[in-house]
């Protein structure tokens, strides 16, 4: 009874932000003849995604050697991609000998990500250092880690179909390209700052067509659970009005680089309510029991403990492996891992180099790219401007740019995981996050929620349900190079 009210609640909440859900386009569903939420997929029980943060293909699996498109190589054996420096030297791609990454380099805002790919050339890594943190080496986007640093990543690319056309979705930061894989849309959303998450695209969430139609879902995180809890229950509107005021905080750099990527859970990107909350929200433990038990959700995206695991600078990669690692290995040995399929994959190269140009994309919406503090009218920056200079400039820097969402991002590692998988694959279709989505859409019958996961593709060209699945019995892989507790 107590779960019913809620789920009640939630779908009040959810008919008020979204009214009556559009359709893309006549048929978008991917069996119009059948009814909304049909099973498609029914070998397939459980989807997870596991999202990593700020790694590009070539930093992290570019020396894969004979399998996927990776770093090209001499004949020594170091890879020949470079970039230039401002005065005209090159810096080439080279092994970075430590594990441990620079605080905030490289960098990813907006503007920097499209400079990097300085149309279509994917020579503008080395100098976005220089020119937008000065002082700091800028040999470090060219960086790149082996097999030696991450024997489990390597092991799991090499076992499993890897996908070497996987994009982020637009590029920009974390935030725009984890609500891509939501929503199918960034709805204007270009940087990582929380005080603009208030907004709310037309036709939802993957997570409002699946609550709609009855069919479970669940985020996995590794926050406490008291501090959002309470920021729900003051409702949307103490939500908006707080967050509104804390925009004011975004003028002081000091206070938005203590914020910025601070994120407690995916599914936060936009407002989920107080019900969404309680309903769907589990921690970390509770993913390691329910994925031993069998009983993990038809649907569910994996967080990692922002702060120390997910393997955005300043951290050790290596302790985001051991937590990839952990949810990999506990899947596949579970009850459920005969109907499961698992994406590993980041949301974005968060500023390190990859040499394949990044192809258009079909714009998601009518929705143009903004922010919402440069959007105020110019007399208003006109007075602020003198008290706020220094940080208003920052602010331009940022996110200055184009404003549209007509690209995708750069390519970032991605495999995807099943007893079904095809062994030694590699797809190279072109995939972004709107492909989870799109595998979504396929299994349940669902229509698309934006023109961009209506022209996806999902990743099932690595999934082969015709044959006996050549992985039912789960495969032996590397140990990550640091044990899942250490350190």
């Amino acid at each position: 009874m107590f779960d019913a009210r809620w789920e009640a609640i939630e779908q009040r909440q959810i008919k008020r932000r979204t009214g009556t859900v559009p359709r893309v386009d006549p048929g978008s569903r991917p069996q119009p003849d059948l009814p909304i939420g049909t099973d498609l997929l029914p070998k397939i029980k459980h989807i997870v995604v596991l999202m990593m943060e700020n790694h590009s293909y070539d930093n992290y699996l570019g020396m894969l050697a004979g399998r996927g498109d990776g770093l090209a190589c001499g004949p020594d054996g170091a890879p020949l991609a470079a970039n230039p420096r401002r005065d005209g030297s090159m810096l080439r791609a080279h092994h970075l000998t430590s594990t441990v990454q620079v605080d905030r380099v490289p960098t990813q805002s907006w503007n920097v990500s499209h400079l990097q790919v300085a149309d279509g050339r994917n020579d503008g890594f080395v100098t976005s250092i220089e020119d937008f943190v000065p002082g700091a080496d800028p040999a470090v986007p060219m960086g790149y880690w082996t097999e030696q640093d991450l024997p489990f990543y390597y092991g799991l690319a090499r076992t499993f179909p890897l996908a070497d056309r996987w994009f982020c979705s637009c590029l920009g930061p974390t935030f725009p390209n984890r609500r891509f894989m939501m929503a199918g849309t960034a709805h204007g959303l270009i940087d990582d700052l929380p005080w603009d998450l208030v907004d709310y695209p037309e036709a939802g969430t993957i997570f409002d067509l699946l609550t709609r139609n009855g069919i479970g879902w669940v985020n996995y995180h590794n926050v406490n659970s008291t501090r959002p809890l309470l920021k729900r229950a003051l409702g949307l509107h103490a939500l908006i009005a707080a967050r509104r005021f804390a925009q004011l905080g975004r003028l002081f750099p000091a206070l938005e680089r203590t914020v910025r990527g601070n994120k407690s859970f995916t599914a936060g990107l936009y407002p989920l309510g107080l019900a969404g909350y309680l309903r769907h929200l589990r921690t970390s433990q509770q993913f390691f029991a329910d994925a031993d038990a069998g009983t993990l959700p038809p649907f569910s995206i994996v967080d990692p403990d922002f702060g120390d695991f997910s393997e955005e600078n300043p951290q050790d990669i290596r302790k985001g492996e051991s937590f990839a690692s952990e949810v990999i290995k506990r899947v596949m040995r579970g009850k459920g891992w005969a109907d499961t399929l698992l994406i590993w994959t980041y949301d974005e190269p968060g500023g390190y180099y990859d040499h394949v140009l990044p192809p258009a994309a079909v714009p998601p919406d009518d929705v143009t790219a903004k922010d919402l503090v440069l959007s105020w009218p110019g007399w208003i920056r006109a007075l602020l401007k003198p008290l706020l200079r220094a940080a208003l400039t920052e602010l331009t820097n940022a996110d200055a740019g184009p404003r549209t969402y007509d690209q995708y991002g750069l390519r970032v590692p991605a495999v995807i995981v099943s007893p079904y998988a095809k062994p030694g694959y590699v797809t190279s279709t072109v995939y972004d996050h709107t492909s989870i989505l799109k595998l979504v859409e396929e299994k349940w019958n669902l229509p698309a929620l934006t023109r961009r996961d209506a022209a996806a593709t999902s990743p099932l060209d690595a999934i082969d349900f015709d044959a006996p699945p050549a992985f039912l019995k789960p495969p032996d892989l590397p140990a990550p190079s640091l044990a899942w507790g250490a350190g």
